[in-house]
């Protein structure tokens, strides 16, 4: 039987008809809403316990279901007063069913126990109150279909001991209470405090969350949030894994972009000049190795103990990269030149002597030809090109700039690629200085992207590695990306790289790579699939907090219009925000 009839028409060329149904007609407990029918209800009943992301389940369910929970803080002082008269109750109820010689009633006793623990939490200041209320509308294309989708709906709720009523002859204001515009016309209101509130909240994902963690996307499948704190873990590395093309750089710079909101300080490698645009957006420093008069001086020295010795052992990887593998004569005129060359700039084991300005690669090259023929003269002559010839550009001289601010990038792009993984290594090696050197305690983290140019060398996987190993006493976190996984996984110090990372992302993954991923991950039939039919950003975390067991959880990367334009390196969508090339914010 109709009992209450109204129709709200949109007439004309108004702009809000784009939005809102034509007409609304009113029953008792259901609408009329444009072509389909709509009822809601009100919750009222709730769980004594529940578990993080416990309304998820709401939100997966396969029909259209809208879901709106309204918060209104309480004021402290109003639910410090109604707390005592709530515990004065329940402790007057026990002393009566006591005298009465009655045995004590177990819920009675429950809701004594949390009274008493919240009121101390209240005081404490750990925890407010708030009057949530939460509603629910569900929709269909006709009435025989709705009462179908309303019992479904109701054993849902039953089966997360909530009880749903249904908004019977308030059947108008139920359905404005679900629409986003903030008005609750039922006021059907139940008290939370903070962490059920918390608990309460339907975007995340319970297996994976982290309160103050970056966002990395939504659950595949799900309607849940990933968050993840990598600094909260036994340590802050990562790794990402993924064939060419499946996101991995867009994750990479999300995730920066996103922590420099944390304020965290963040230093980056960049072989492929793919961060300019997001590092002219946040002010950071962009320094172009390979262009001329830029330079990066490998003699530079980190303040700290032993300091001396640490730069003479890194002269030997650098120059391992630089000219390749040094027979031990080489390498014993190496180490006699190397101090030489620190004791004609007057730097010594005294720390006093580490302000004075460091040797240069031509000092060094001086002394091996001083050092009389043989090894010193042969390794002189495989340094001349790098000294004086064509490739002295990025080491004739002192060190040029050193960049500052809390997004600090090394372009690559400008470096022949004969020098690419000297000029990585010498780009990681500033990053370190940095995070080593800084007598400021702060978050870091260090990303180097397409890290194959640097694991493919012995030397260059060697000072990798180390760096994941230290990186968790500086406050630093190590961010390893490439396209290469097998590669990576194929050498003993990749798979050390990829073990000293306590958070790992796997992307869309080759079939011919497939399998050495699965092995060294331990991956699933299931999940060597997905990864395998994965879509762009879709992929797979790994992580655990300090002392809990790994978890994982699908998600999908998601960024907003203006983190996409900055992230972005998808050729026809860059030619299609500025066809002219230059994308600079």
């Amino acid at each position: 039987m109709r009992r209450i009839t109204r129709v709200l028409g949109k007439t004309g060329h108004d702009p809000s008809a784009l939005v809102c149904p034509d007409a609304v007609e009113v029953h008792p407990r259901h609408l009329v809403v444009g072509d389909g029918c709509c009822s809601s209800f009100a919750v009222t009943g709730y769980p004594r316990e529940v578990g993080l992301g416990w309304l998820a389940p709401l939100l997966n369910y396969p029909g259209r279901l809208d879901v709106s929970l309204h918060v209104e803080p309480f004021p402290a002082e109003v639910a410090a007063q109604r707390l005592r008269r709530q515990q004065a109750r329940l402790e007057s109820d026990r002393r009566i069913e006591a005298a009465r010689g009655r045995l004590a009633d177990p819920g009675l006793d429950a809701a004594a126990s949390d009274a008493a623990e919240l009121a101390g939490r209240l005081v404490r200041g750990e925890a407010k109150l708030f009057r949530v209320g939460l509603y629910l509308s569900v929709f269909a294309h006709g009435k025989a279909e709705l009462d179908a989708h309303v019992a479904r709906v109701k054993a849902l709720c039953a089966s997360l001991l909530m009880e749903a009523r249904p908004a019977s002859f308030r059947a108008l204001q139920g359905f404005a209470a679900t629409l986003p515009i903030g008005v609750d016309a039922l006021r059907l209101l139940h008290t939370m405090d903070t962490d059920a509130l918390q608990a309460a909240f339907p975007f995340v994902a319970p297996d994976l969350s982290a309160g103050d963690g970056v966002l990395y996307g939504t659950e595949v499948g799900g309607s849940g949030l990933v968050r993840w704190d990598r600094f909260s873990a036994d340590n802050a590395n990562a790794v990402i894994l993924a064939r060419s093309g499946a996101g991995k750089s867009y994750l990479a710079k999300l995730e920066a972009l996103r922590s420099l909101y944390r304020g965290i300080d963040v230093l980056v490698v960049d072989p492929e000049d793919e961060y300019r645009r997001l590092a002219a957006a946040v002010g950071g420093a962009y320094l172009h190795l390979g262009q001329e008069g830029v330079r990066l001086n490998p003699f530079d020295l980190i303040a700290g103990p032993e300091a001396l010795v640490r730069r003479a052992l890194f002269i030997h990887t650098f120059l391992t990269t630089l000219v390749g593998t040094l027979s031990p004569r080489e390498t014993a005129a190496l180490d006699r030149a190397v101090l030489g060359a620190y004791s004609d700039a007057g730097v010594t084991t005294d720390p006093r002597t580490h302000a004075r300005p460091a040797p240069t690669l031509a000092d060094l090259a001086r002394r091996l030809d001083a050092d009389g023929e043989g090894a010193p003269a042969e390794l002189a002559v495989r340094l001349a090109p790098y000294v004086s010839g064509s490739h002295k550009g990025l080491f004739c001289g002192a060190t040029t700039t050193a960049p500052e601010g809390h997004l600090v990038v090394f372009s690559l792009r400008d470096l022949p690629d004969e020098l690419k993984v000297a000029g990585t290594l010498l780009a990681v090696d500033a990053c370190w200085r940095r995070v080593a050197g800084s007598a400021q305690r702060r978050p870091r983290l260090v990303v180097v992207d397409e890290a194959w140019l640097l694991m493919r060398d012995p030397a260059g996987a060697r000072f990798l590695f180390k760096m994941a190993k230290a990186a968790r006493k500086h406050w630093c976190g190590l961010t390893v990306v490439t396209q290469d996984a097998a590669d990576l996984l194929g050498s003993d110090l990749g798979q050390a790289v990829v073990a000293n990372a306590a958070t790992q992302v796997l992307l869309r993954q080759a079939p011919q790579a497939i399998d050495a991923v699965g092995d060294a991950f331990a991956l699933s039939q299931g999940e060597r699939a997905f990864l395998l039919s994965a879509r762009r950003g879709e992929g797979l975390l790994a992580a655990g907090a300090s002392g809990a067991p790994d978890v994982r959880v699908g998600f999908e990367a998601v960024a907003s219009e203006a983190e996409h334009r900055l992230v972005t390196s998808d050729p026809a969508e860059l030619a299609g925000l500025d066809p002219t090339g230059d994308l600079d914010p």
